[in-house]
């Protein structure tokens, strides 16, 4: 007796295994914040920055960091591995330029379980807000936001990808991300 297999079983099953493997890179994409509903501070802003670096990019913009200089060495070598640095900061004259409901927009993304804040730095008298996100997967880093509200400045940094917290200090300066003072901890002041 012939045996006969359904027509629609081998697409059924490409695209199935399409799914399973697209799954990895699918929660990579969670990590990936929406931040672009701040395009509209631009025109409120004295200086904006704005890096949008994915993908094939990224690999691209590597290759303009020396292997010969150590600290551009660091950075390559943390970069390797990301899918995109996302950045957008904007500096204004005034106060009041952008408002709760733009930041709210971004902590709404951060939620957990998914997402869990590792750093939160409050400052009544200076107004300065700083808070640092990460987002697991298993026990590897594969996402970071930095939030930095200040009365007269606002900055998202959202890097997506396994990130070792160990050497993000070396990013600092590189590919439009703002010098933060994050400070790795030398084998010294661990003993």
């Amino acid at each position: 007796m012939k045996r006969i297999k359904p027509v629609w079983l081998g697409p059924f099953c490409l695209d199935l295994l399409s799914a399973l493997l697209a799954a990895p890179s699918a929660e990579a994409q969670d990590a990936k914040l929406q931040i672009n509903h701040l395009d509209k501070l631009a025109a409120k802003a004295e200086e904006t920055v704005d890096v949008t670096i994915d993908g094939p990019m990224l690999q691209l913009a590597t290759k303009f960091l020396s292997s010969k200089k150590p600290d551009e060495a660091k950075a390559k070598e943390l970069v390797a591995g990301l899918k995109g640095i996302y950045v957008k900061s904007f500096e204004f004259d005034k106060e009041g330029a952008y408002s709760d409901e733009d930041v709210s927009a971004i902590r709404a993304q951060i939620r957990a379980p998914a997402w869990s804040r590792i750093v939160g730095v409050r400052s009544k008298r200076e107004r300065e807000n700083v808070e640092v996100f990460t987002r697991m997967e298993g026990d590897k880093i594969i996402g970071l936001a930095i939030i930095s509200a200040e009365p007269k400045e606002l900055t998202i940094v959202n890097i997506v990808g396994p990130i070792d917290l160990d050497k993000l200090s070396d990013l600092e300066g590189e590919f439009g991300i703002p010098r933060m003072g994050l400070e790795r901890s030398s084998k010294s002041e661990k003993e």
